[in-house]
């Protein structure tokens, strides 16, 4: 890849600047109103989002908390990509079974065949006219929670209540600035006065993060909210990529004890850690980013059983949904590779689930998890 025309070097490091972001999206929104002339209507849409990505991620497990699988079908571009677009290699015949393309890009070009910026993931696609209709994807959360509620599934979490949303609004604001964004800031940064003030700025958030969580189970109110969904996203990834790719280093996730806790126990919940996959999350960073890993060479590391360990945070209070339950078992394949992450000894303990792209965990690691959450597990 890094000897062709479409090589990704160059594309995210400014030299001698700091990172800025492009937020300028394709701001079209999928209403129960339908005004700007895409009504709610299951079935109609594809959501494109890569597991890979923090930002794609959430929209994975939004749509999964509130069990909007059968109303938005999932596509799932494969974990690296070079200049031009995101591809879905991972498919039989390397096409999106759906749309029919083997290049994200093609569904932008339908919209825009101009169209000027990055082609990027979370997406949403309608299916009849095979175009992009948003990639907002701050935008896209809060409507599957808001505008799609009439789909939600029975038990579904209230993940943008309104008493709630200045608070949640405030704390998203910061933790996007500071840590989501925070952690590229770092890692492609152009100059060492860039770096060593993005540096500052994600541990100082980072500090806030862990005071405000010794005391609290989750970010905002009693139960998972918006908020939670989009610290945790940076969080599993922090240690397997940000601590080393991005220079994040003043310390390891595994170093912070609230945030550490925090991030297990939403791991342990149905509908985060089941979309994790750490393979295709490292391959994606450690790849893609020719400016600050030329060589392309992926990491073996860190071990990873960790995420299982007990965390204690049921002592604060609080409960994961609320009044409502926890997600069945996604029908799309969508598990934890919980496999990988179990120490030698207790991987013969794994079984396969009729039916299911996955394997349940059996023996006595299997059962704590099972018995929390009837967790599954895929083996790729």
């Amino acid at each position: 890849m890094s000897q062709t025309e479409h090589s990704t070097k160059g594309a995210y490091v400014d030299s001698g600047k700091e990172f800025t972001r492009d937020t300028n999206y394709i701001e079209t929104r999928i209403t129960r109103d339908g005004a700007d002339g895409f009504p709610v209507e299951p079935g109609r849409y594809r959501l494109i989002a890569a597991r890979a990505c923090p930002w794609a991620n959430r929209a994975i497990i939004v749509r999964r908390l509130l069990g909007l699988e059968d109303a938005i079908s999932l596509g799932t571009p494969g974990p690296t990509h070079d200049k031009r677009s995101w591809t879905f290699d991972l498919d039989p015949g390397g096409k999106d079974p759906v749309l029919g393309i083997e290049r994200l890009q093609e569904a932008y070009f339908k919209r825009d065949p101009e169209y000027p910026r990055g082609i990027t993931v979370p997406a949403i696609v309608d299916i009849p006219t095979g175009a992009v209709v948003t990639n907002n994807f701050p935008q896209i959360t809060l409507d599957l929670s808001t505008e799609w509620k009439e789909y939600h599934r029975q038990g579904a979490p209230d993940l943008y209540p309104e008493d709630l949303r200045e608070e949640i609004d405030g704390v998203n604001k910061r933790v996007f600035t500071e840590v989501n964004n925070g952690v590229y800031r770092c890692g492609f940064a152009g100059s060492q006065d860039a770096y060593n003030a993005a540096y500052d700025r994600l541990f100082t958030a980072l500090d806030w993060l862990e005071e405000r969580l010794t005391n609290q189970r989750y970010l905002v109110g009693d139960s998972i909210t918006e908020a939670d969904v989009r610290l945790f996203t940076t969080l599993v990834r922090f240690d397997p990529v940000y601590h080393g790719h991005f220079k994040c280093n003043r310390n390891k996730l595994t170093e912070m004890p609230a945030l550490w806790g925090y991030a297990r126990d939403l791991f342990q919940t149905p509908g985060f850690g089941d979309t994790i996959d750490f393979d295709q999350i490292k391959k994606h960073y450690y790849i893609v980013h020719e400016d600050i890993n030329p060589t392309q060479i992926v990491p073996k590391g860190p071990a990873l059983e960790n995420w299982h360990t007990d965390h204690q945070r049921e002592r604060l209070g609080g409960s994961p949904f609320g009044r409502g339950t926890p997600p069945a078992a996604a029908p799309d394949g969508t598990f934890v590779q919980l496999w990988r992450l179990l120490r030698p000894g207790t991987r013969q303990s794994c079984t396969k689930v009729p039916g299911e792209r996955g394997v349940g965990v059996s023996g006595a690691f299997g059962n704590r998890i099972h018995n929390r959450f009837l967790m599954q597990a895929c083996i790729g």
